[in-house]
């Protein structure tokens, strides 16, 4: 590991928010130097609260998530916030911004909140996300909200980072009938219908019982239901005690740990599909890729076999996230 990195990883576990900033940055370029501050920072991680929130856009995840940051402060957590913004088609970066939503905790020390792409990466949350919490874990945060963008599978994406999953609704938009019909009812672990003062609201909320009750769930947990208003506070406080009811039933059941299994099967997964892919596209112009695609071009061999004969190459070449 070189010098930099080194210093990044101490400064980090010190809790210097700067050298925090610069090693997310680190691991959401990738390359060598990431690879080496995970790989120095691993066994620091495991300890914090992963909350998931998602939603459609418009139904005040950010609103909420700043509420939220609000409670947490109260019982005096240390609290991290990675939103989880669509990619600019041009350069990359995020582009909503959800950061200035959350500005009246920006000068509070133990408050940390940072916008990250997804960089086109299907599901809505990058894959940098998990090295990125892992970063945030190391450096002391007791507490970490992801909120996603909440469009096609972000959020099953999202329930798959996260230990607890939040999914928020409106009333007024369809997204609660929608949410019933689509099946995404599955992967909330907490259903918040916001913006309560609006009409329909109890009657939002009393459809997606309904239909809860109607669920067949793997474990004894029953999602509450909360109706919050986001803007005011309303509501807030139930649903952040319903989060940490979920997190002690999950402790309880033996279930945390195996849900944290899910995950790094689904990272691993991840990981070695993107390394295929990345070493693919560097060896596009060799002379032994171009060979292969002549012989299918002529009919030679099969796309399928051609695949299952260069995975073996692809993956002895693997190179560090870049």
């Amino acid at each position: 590991m070189n010098s930099n990195v080194d210093a990044i990883a101490k400064e980090l576990l010190a809790g210097n928010r700067r050298a925090l900033g610069r090693a997310i940055s680190l691991v959401e370029n990738g390359g060598a130097d990431a690879t080496s501050l995970v790989h120095e920072l691993y066994s620091h991680t495991g300890k914090a609260h992963i909350i998931g929130v998602t939603g459609s856009p418009g139904v005040g995840k950010s609103t909420l998530v700043d509420a939220l940051i609000t409670e947490c402060r109260k019982e005096d957590l240390k609290v991290a916030v990675l939103a989880v913004d669509p990619s600019s088609p041009f350069t990359g970066g995020a582009i909503l911004g959800d950061r200035i939503r959350m500005q009246g905790h920006t000068l509070d020390r133990n408050v940390f909140i940072r916008s990250m792409a997804n960089r086109g990466h299907q599901g809505g949350v990058s894959l940098a996300t998990y090295d990125a919490i892992r970063m945030l874990e190391a450096s002391g945060y007791q507490v970490i909200i992801i909120e996603t963008v909440g469009v096609g599978q972000s959020e099953l994406a999202i329930a798959q980072h996260a230990d607890t999953t939040i999914l928020v609704l409106m009333p007024g938009s369809g997204d609660d009938i929608q949410a019933i019909k689509s099946g995404i009812m599955e992967i909330g672990d907490i259903f918040v219908v916001n913006k309560g003062d609006l009409p329909g609201a109890n009657k939002s909320a009393s459809e997606i019982t309904a239909s809860l009750e109607l669920n067949h769930f793997q474990t004894s947990w029953r999602p509450p239901v909360v109706l919050a208003i986001a803007e005011t506070g309303q509501g807030i406080d139930q649903l952040w005690q319903a989060a940490k009811e979920h997190k002690k039933f999950l402790t309880d059941e033996n279930l945390l740990d195996k849900r944290r299994s899910l995950r790094i099967r689904a990272e691993l997964s991840e990981i070695v599909a993107d390394i295929a892919r990345r070493n693919l596209q560097g060896s596009m112009d060799s002379e032994a890729v171009r060979k292969i695609l002549s012989q299918i071009v002529n009919r030679e061999v099969d796309p399928h076999t051609a695949a299952i004969n260069l995975l073996p190459g692809l993956l002895s070449s693997a190179t560090a996230r870049s």
